[in-house]
Parts: structure tokens; sequence; C-alpha cells
């Protein structure tokens, strides 16, 4: 059973860390961390959400929503970046940095960046895969625990 201290604590810390969680990943390529830290405090905020609702509530929203799908997602669009790099060149090669495609394709500056997000390249879309690979599984440990500790402490 949860307190209303866990819910109403819950309610202003979980959107604030799924922010976070989201600023580490889309930040990875010009600030310490990336993908899987910003994952792990990604799931780190749904862990927080699972804990702080009811049984019934968690089982019902996580049937409709399929972890095992966002986790192959991750894993085959990373190792697709990846391969992007065999047209013409060599396997992880970042094609797409000063390629001018609108989206990370930017022109990357002389000497330190100054915080431009359009300039990673490749790197960022596979931060975007490996924290949505690392969110998903770490979400889907914290998920099974809780649903066993349930379904245990319910058959006492």
């Amino acid at each position: 059973m949860t307190t209303t201290i866990i819910k109403t604590t819950t309610k202003i810390l979980a959107p604030l860390i799924l922010v976070f969680g989201s600023y580490i990943i889309l930040h990875g390529h010009l600030t310490p961390g990336g993908g899987f830290q910003g994952g792990a405090v990604f799931a780190s905020g749904l862990a927080l959400l699972i804990v702080a609702n009811r049984y019934e509530t968690i089982k019902t929203l996580f049937e409709k929503v399929p972890l095992n799908v966002f986790e192959s997602i991750g894993a085959l669009g990373f190792l697709g970046m990846a391969c992007l790099g065999f047209a013409g060149y060599t396997f992880f090669k970042n094609i797409i940095a000063n390629s001018g495609f609108p989206i990370f394709g930017g022109k990357t500056p002389v000497g330190i960046n100054p915080g431009y997000l359009n300039t990673g390249g490749t790197l960022s879309y596979m931060n975007i895969f490996v924290g949505m690979k690392v969110l998903a599984g770490l979400t889907s440990i914290v998920l099974i625990f809780f649903l066993i500790m349930r379904r245990e402490r319910d058959e006492w």
C-alpha cells in the first residue's frame, strides 16, 4: 500500500526524472553521459512510477506497452546506424555529421562545440537507440520484480 507522501512525491519527481533522462540521452555527444546513462535515469523514473502505483494499474498499463519491442528497436536501430558506414566507408563511420541532413547533420564548429545540438550526426541517433534499449531493459527488470513481489504478497 502506498502512502499519500509517496504518491505526491512521485507526481512531482517522476516528470523531472523523465525529462532529465531525455536530456542526458539527447546531449550525450556534447556532455558526459549518453544513451546508457540517460536510459538508466529514464528507467529509474519509470521504476518510481511502478512502485508508487497500484498493482492493477501497472499491470493493465504495461500490458499495452511492449517493452520488448522498444528494446528490439533500440538494438536494431543501433546496428542499423552502425551499418550506414558501409555506404562507401567503414563500420560506425559518422556519415551524417556535416552532411546537411536536417536532423543532427549540421556543420560541426571548429574547436570547442558551444552546445549545438544539431551537430552529432549518427552519434546522436546511436545515443537515442541505446537509451531506448537500456530504458526498456531496466524497466522490464523492475516490472518483473514488482509483479513477482506483488503476486507473492497477494498469495500470503
